[in-house]
């Protein structure tokens, strides 16, 4: 059974700076790929981007250069490191990895960004 965990959401101004973390429990964690989705009111989740057990990352337009995503395989954590936050970047944020032939995803944390 696989854990995700994600903190670090709140409200912040835009064009301000926001790290959310997600921390794996009962995972192989250095050998999954990890990513990061997104869900605002009313659409559909989407991703955001993702990071490869080697630590290579790939991002949706809408982020890329403002986004970006590591990882610390020694403390089985993931992190989104969001900086020029926009009012459309508000959204539940949600870390998921696949693993045991099925995705496992975390609760998801609110990011709330205001003008």
């Amino acid at each position: 059974q696989v854990q995700l965990v994600e903190s670090g959401g709140g409200l912040v101004q835009a064009g301000g700076s926001l790290r959310l973390s997600c921390v794996a429990s009962g995972s192989t964690f250095s050998m999954n790929v990890f990513g990061w989705y997104r869900q605002a009111p009313g659409k559909q989740r989407e991703l955001v981007g993702t990071i490869t057990s080697g630590g290579s990352t790939s991002y949706a337009d809408a982020v890329r250069g403002r986004f970006t995503i590591s990882r610390d395989n020694a403390k089985k954590m993931t992190f989104l490191q969001m900086n020029s936050l926009k009012l459309e970047d508000t959204a539940v944020y949600y870390c998921n990895t696949f693993q045991y032939g099925r995705f496992y995803w975390g609760q998801g944390t609110q990011v709330t960004v205001s003008s």
